[in-house]
């Protein structure tokens, strides 16, 4: 752990508000963790700025003590990026949340770093307007921490990822400077677009601390089914009907395993709604007109074999309760055990081959492990979760599932896909980073921290060893 140089407390407490810095044990173990069980926080002094100006007087100090800044948003990522481990000072954006007025003929909101995914939403909903970035954890996930690891989330077949709905931001450097970067442009073609350097840096390069969010309509009326299938492939054969053009425009197709729902039964208490079960299940929200061109495609399904039951919301309460069977997964898995997190992508014409590798390499080497399996199917992202067996030790599971990983990652490598598809690489992905990354690419990664933050100020360890 880095000890904290000499007098840097009291600088800091000389440069902000009283209540803007705590060296309380509680406050910095809360601030120094993210969802990630695997490191344990050990900050040595948090800061929680209210402007802009205050993060760049904290950065500008920091770096010139030689002291080590972590940037903190809601702290949901699962790769520990935003772990505070080795004595770090933790850079809280939690009290950093104003929201400006929405421009509704333009679509766009000036939003501070620290404001609440699911308070934009709200912000934005009264025009008729959304900032479509959604995930299960939008009641606490924060915008900054949502540009700085580039966040997908249940809506990107429709939307795309977050780096495609911000026009413009302001970064802080290691240096103190502050950078305006596009403001509200739609347009603006003068050389490189260092907005899109910071968005998926991880707090690497710079802390964002306000943003300008593109803004899209709100849909219209929206319908959540739940479908039953045979097995994984027929969760692929019947994306494929639905991609080829049902009578809709498909906002969400996300799919789960038995083993997942089984967890979510268990934790939460909520009620299969089907009356067949099967191995795999498909969540489908579609914004559709209705009427009988819908009810002759949902008719066709079981006709044809695609689906073995299946339920559709008839009311937004029905639709909540569906959905909570997919967004109760990751909290369901942590509370009834301890997993061994994963999110991988690879091409969709690939994710057949990919699974069944999959579960032939566990099958193989970890007989009887629990492996549960969900995600984002129309952008191929698959979650895998691996449970630790009740008779093994936590160090030996971590161990092992290490082994693991390096052999789910060459079968990564093997299908042309990505170690990390919307968690970023923090702590957790960085001994793996070379199935995907090329040393040509890594080595390019490198020069550009290096330009921007010299003495590795911000958020160092983070994606790659200095």
């Amino acid at each position: 752990m880095r000890s904290l140089p000499s007098n840097v407390l009291a600088d800091l407490a000389a440069l902000l508000p009283p209540d803007a810095v705590t060296t309380e044990p509680s406050e910095l173990a809360e601030l120094g963790r993210d969802w990630t069980k695997v490191f344990a926080p050990a900050p040595s002094v948090a800061a929680l700025p209210r402007t802009t100006d205050e993060v760049a007087r904290i950065v500008r100090l920091a770096n010139e003590r030689g002291v080590a800044v972590v940037p903190s948003g809601g702290r949901t990522g699962l790769a520990g990026g935003a772990v505070a481990k080795d004595g770090e000072l933790v850079l809280s954006m939690s009290r950093m949340r104003r929201m400006d007025p929405v421009d509704a003929s333009g679509r766009t909101v000036r939003v501070q770093a620290g404001a609440v995914t699911e308070a934009v939403h709200a912000h934005a909903a009264p025009h008729g307007l959304t900032w479509p970035v959604d995930f299960a954890s939008k009641g606490s996930s924060q915008v900054g921490g949502n540009i700085a690891t580039n966040a997908g989330g249940v809506k990107v077949i429709r939307y795309g990822l977050t780096r495609s709905w911000v026009l413009g931001l302001e970064v802080v450097l290691a240096s103190g400077e502050v950078l305006q970067l596009n403001g509200g442009l739609e347009k603006n073609n003068t050389g490189f677009d260092l907005r899109q350097l910071f968005i998926g840096s991880e707090g690497t390069l710079g802390v964002i601390t306000e943003a300008t969010l593109k803004l899209a309509r709100l849909p219209g009326k929206l319908d959540v089914f739940l479908f039953a299938v045979e097995d994984f492939a027929a969760v692929l054969g019947l994306f494929r009907e639905v991609r080829a053009g049902g009578p809709f425009q498909v906002s969400a197709y996300e799919f789960f395993t038995d083993r997942c729902f089984a967890r979510v039964e268990r934790h939460r208490g909520l009620p299969m709604p089907l009356s067949r079960r099967a191995t795999h299940y498909v969540l489908l929200e579609v914004e559709a007109d209705g009427g009988a061109s819908l009810d002759e495609w949902l008719a066709s399904l079981f006709e044809r074999g695609l689906v073995t039951d299946g339920t559709m919301a008839q009311t937004s309460s029905q639709a909540e309760k569906l959905w909570a069977l997919r967004e109760g997964i990751s909290e369901s898995l942590s509370a009834t055990g301890l997993p061994h997190k994963n999110d991988v992508s690879v091409p969709i014409a690939n994710l057949e081959g990919f699974c069944a590798e999959l579960d032939a390499i566990f099958a193989a080497r970890y007989p009887g492990w629990e492996v549960c399996l969900f995600g984002h199917i129309g952008d191929g992202n698959v979650h895998v979760n691996v449970m630790k067996p009740d008779a093994l030790d936590k160090a030996e599971f971590l161990r092992r599932t290490s082994e693991a990983d390096h052999a789910m990652f060459e079968l990564v490598q093997r299908h042309a896909g990505s170690i990390s598809a919307e968690h970023g690489v923090g702590l957790l992905k960085k001994p793996y980073l070379s199935y995907s990354r090329a040393p040509a690419e890594l080595a390019a990664l490198r020069a550009v921290k290096l330009a921007l933050d010299p003495k590795g100020t911000l958020n160092p360890g983070k994606i790659f060893d200095p």
